[in-house]
């Protein structure tokens, strides 16, 4: 449904329809009245996903030591930054195969996937018809100081040639997955870009009225890019934007550490806020149930992303849909030395994440040929191996109140209430009940655990539920990945 009429304004559905969106969630207000978030269809459908990955590949995986493109920042080393640009020129990763790519997703029981289609560096790995006009010079005679280039700094320039986001958003599709897109609005290549705090090639002279111009080039290559992005791949169901342009929020930040909430929220001054919007309004009118992460745009985002924190109650539910963003080793992109955590530490930190009310993202990065590391797609699968038995009390169900009892007993529910799930995560040996004070069974209804043709007694009365375990019950039987398990329990 078009939410605009034919001179741009929104329509009274439209209206309505934020309105209600505002009234349920807090973060959502402060927009202006001529916008709209996703909608109400969108936020469910976002509700319904639970599990995906987070998929950081860029230059930054040849060296094998980065994190992401931090490691450009990170360095003082100016022949260093020379050398990571020109891999631009040579990086040819012959094993990306984007079929492979998502079928491991679907084994591993995601439902999305959000990619990375340009990091800090600004180096797309997409085939996007923007060029940069102004480039730093690291090295030799001129170092320091900015050059003319006209260059698109793109995976499609080089020599592989191709566009790996339409490759893996076609093959993403054809899984069934949801289709995320990273977009970085800082841009370390890119000279015009040289305003952020972030910035190792910050000027504080650069403003919009000293250089004008560059101003302009800036904001219209910011703006095409996403254009871009929102036209060449079909419908985006996620929009993950990162970091901000110059500007703060002190007071939102403030609000969401008091909130226990650990998120990136930023705003624009030099005049960038107005111009931000605009593009916002844009993707709304191309893309107008994309989700979009609120970095750098608040409150004009419709979701936020706790990064390596997960938030500590059921709270968050309450500001605006949210997910956690957790790399699945010390970082999110790939490392030759990486430790990663065990698939029993994704499975327990999902359920925990699910019955809160959000989402969890995974982290991980192919090498630089484009192939997966094995370790990686180990835990993938495993994990998946896991949510084909209890993803039923994963996927597309809604936080019970209270979600939690102890620290080993998490709740989750369908959404039409007839079933709860009790997730125990501290299975210990030879426990032969199970007791829970916060749910009741159904009258006569059968107690169960996904997966196992049986059907547990049980007894209650005012005290709670109690749930015998027969002395051949394990867990871990057909899951080594964890020993974490679900009571199917009918409501009514």
């Amino acid at each position: 449904m078009d939410k605009h009429n034919a001179d741009g304004s929104l329509t009274s559905e439209a209206k309505q329809a934020e309105a209600a969106l505002q009234a349920t969630y807090k973060l959502y207000a402060g927009v202006d009245d001529e916008y709209c978030h996703a909608g109400a269809e969108a936020v469910e459908n976002w509700l319904d996903m639970k599990y995906g990955i987070r998929i950081h590949w860029g230059l930054y995986s040849l060296p094998g030591n980065f994190a992401e493109s931090w490691g450009l920042r990170d360095s003082k080393n100016p022949v260093m930054r020379e050398r990571y640009e020109s891999m631009s020129q040579w990086w040819n990763p012959t094993g990306f195969d984007a079929a492979e790519w998502t079928q491991l997703f679907a084994d591993g029981g995601m439902t999305f996937f959000t990619f990375t289609t340009k990091h800090l560096d600004g180096f797309s790995m997409f085939d996007t018809k923007t060029k940069v006009r102004k480039r730093r010079v690291h090295t030799g005679p001129e170092a320091g100081s900015i050059a003319d280039c006209d260059l698109h700094y793109s995976i499609a320039e080089g020599p592989f040639g191709r566009d790996v986001v339409g490759e893996l958003v076609a093959a993403g599709r054809a899984q069934g997955l949801k289709v995320g897109l990273y977009f970085s609005h800082i841009d370390w290549f890119d000279a015009d870009f040289r305003c952020d705090e972030w910035n190792y090639q910050r000027d504080e002279t650069y403003t919009r009225e000293s250089d004008p111009e560059g101003y302009a080039r800036l904001i219209q290559r910011h703006r095409e890019q996403l254009r871009e992005i929102c036209t060449s791949y079909g419908k985006i169901d996620h929009l993950s934007l990162d970091m901000g342009l110059p500007g703060s929020t002190p007071e939102l930040m403030e609000q969401l550490k008091e909130l226990k909430i650990l998120t990136q929220c930023l705003g624009f001054d030099n005049g960038l806020r107005e111009e931000l919007i605009k593009t916002v309004k844009m993707i709304r009118r191309l893309q107008p149930n994309v989700m979009m992460r609120r970095r750098g745009i608040d409150p004009y985002g419709d979701y936020f992303t706790p990064e390596r924190a997960i938030p500590e109650d059921d709270q968050s539910q309450k500001l605006m849909p949210w997910k956690v963003i957790y790399p699945g080793g010390k970082h999110f992109s790939f490392q030759w030395d990486d430790n990663y955590k065990p698939a029993s530490w994704i499975i327990e930190n999902l359920i925990d994440v699910v019955a809160k009310g959000g989402n969890m993202q995974i982290g991980y990065g192919p090498g630089p040929d484009g192939r997966w590391p094995t370790e990686t797609a180990r835990r993938i699968r495993a994990v998946g191996n896991w949510l084909k038995t209890y993803g039923e009390g994963i996927y597309a169900t809604r936080p019970y109140t209270p979600y939690k009892e102890g620290d080993g007993i998490r709740f989750t529910r369908t959404k039409d209430n007839r079933v709860v799930y009790a997730f125990v995560t501290d299975w210990i040996d030879g426990t032969r009940e199970v007791m829970l004070t916060s749910v009741r069974a159904a009258q006569g209804g059968p107690i169960t655990v996904p997966g196992l043709d049986h059907q547990f007694a049980y007894s209650q009365d005012a005290s709670g539920l109690r749930i015998q375990i027969p002395a051949w019950f394990d867990p871990a039987k057909d899951h080594p990945e964890s020993r974490a398990f679900a009571f199917r329990i009918p409501q009514v």
